[in-house]
């Protein structure tokens, strides 16, 4: 079954990441993007997650993952080789409201990441559902190849237009007919 695309508002969500390699700092770097709530919990720590730690001030414990971990806490990433660990995470999440992603075992997730771009307040995510991470990070890049520029700053215009015009039919033509030309403009 296919994973349903939703875009969280993470303002408020502590994610609780556990795992300190090079999977580990792939997940926190695209976190980044979005938060800074995260709680690192890894046996070992490679050099650039100690980099990221230290430059966020990230709260880190140097040691074994326990149950009582997950309290508090809205997301879990377990970026661990350990499968046993893995399903022992996912189990505990079971019946809480802590959504779990289990690192390449989609049997252990609530949730996936998908490859996305992130340009200022645009953000395009793209999945296969598992089926193909690779094709997903290259299409990502094909995409990303072809927007346009000065998208922040369209982005940016429309931001104000919603917030300064009143609400009604005509901000909507307004702000429809602006987003078809701009599209519009930049079509092969």
């Amino acid at each position: 079954m296919s994973y349903f695309p939703a875009f969280l508002k993470m303002d408020d969500r502590q994610i609780l990441l556990v795992g300190g390699g090079k999977i580990a700092q792939e997940k926190l770097e695209k976190l980044l993007q979005f938060t800074e709530h995260i709680k690192i919990i890894a046996t070992e720590i490679s050099q650039p997650m100690q980099t990221l730690i230290d430059h966020h001030a990230f709260a880190y414990e140097k040691r074994a993952f326990q149950e009582q971990d997950l309290e508090g806490v809205d997301l879990v990433i377990v970026a661990i080789d350990d499968l046993d660990l893995q399903a022992s995470i996912y189990h505990q999440t079971r019946g809480t409201h802590i959504l779990c992603n289990a690192v390449d075992n989609t049997d252990y997730c609530d949730f996936i990441f998908g490859s996305f771009i992130k340009e200022g307040d645009l953000t395009i995510a793209i999945s296969t559902s598992g089926s193909s991470p690779a094709f997903a990070k290259h299409f990502r890049r094909y995409l990303q190849q072809r927007l346009p520029t000065n998208i922040n700053d369209f982005l940016k215009e429309m931001k104000k237009l919603r917030s300064t015009l009143p609400k009604g039919k005509e901000r909507m033509a307004l702000l429809e007919e602006k987003a078809q030309a701009f599209i519009q403009s930049f079509k092969d």
